[in-house]
């Protein structure tokens, strides 16, 4: 009896363990509302020049996605940090590159399209300035992302305007 009643412990407790290692704490929508992003990618300019090449992949389990950017001359080189907080409801980005920008940025999916801005910066001559990036999914799989600086809520400059093919 107690060989039985040790043997179905055991047997339990390995159940027990597998089914917490089998929970997926970034499995949700929400958590994957920017997967639309994901892949091997070459990036286009509007006028066609090639502007680079870029990786995105899950890590940690799924919870992040890892952004890999190099330059089409393969000088600049960068890596973002790209997640869902749950305590917020928003997505966030943390942008690091080999010239030492960094950017921070949050905000969340509205249809085919991710947006994240910047926090507010006041200017000297009193404007206020956001940094905003929008990533669009396209109806062809293709991904346009367009980084914009918006002074007092207006678009003032194109920072960065790519178009993102998958890679064969």
């Amino acid at each position: 009896m107690k060989k039985i009643t040790l043997l179905l412990g055991l047997l339990f407790t390995a159940l027990l363990s597998t089914a917490q290692n089998t929970h997926c704490a970034c499995c949700t929508e929400d958590h994957k509302a920017f997967d639309f992003w994901l892949g091997a990618w070459e990036v286009t300019l509007p006028n066609g020049n090639k502007a680079g090449n870029n990786l995105i992949e899950k890590i940690q389990g799924g919870c992040v996605l890892r952004e890999n950017w190099t330059g089409a001359n393969g000088n600049y080189t960068g890596t973002s940090y790209n997640f869902y907080n749950a305590g917020t409801g928003l997505w966030e980005q943390l942008w690091l590159d080999r010239s030492g920008t960094i950017l921070k940025l949050k905000g969340q999916r509205t249809g085919n399209q991710m947006i994240l801005e910047s926090d507010e910066t006041v200017n000297e001559d009193k404007s206020v300035s956001v940094q905003r990036i929008t990533w669009t999914l396209r109806d062809d799989g293709k991904v346009r992302q367009v980084w914009e600086v918006l002074r007092d809520g207006v678009s003032a400059q194109v920072l960065f305007d790519g178009l993102y093919s998958r890679k064969d």
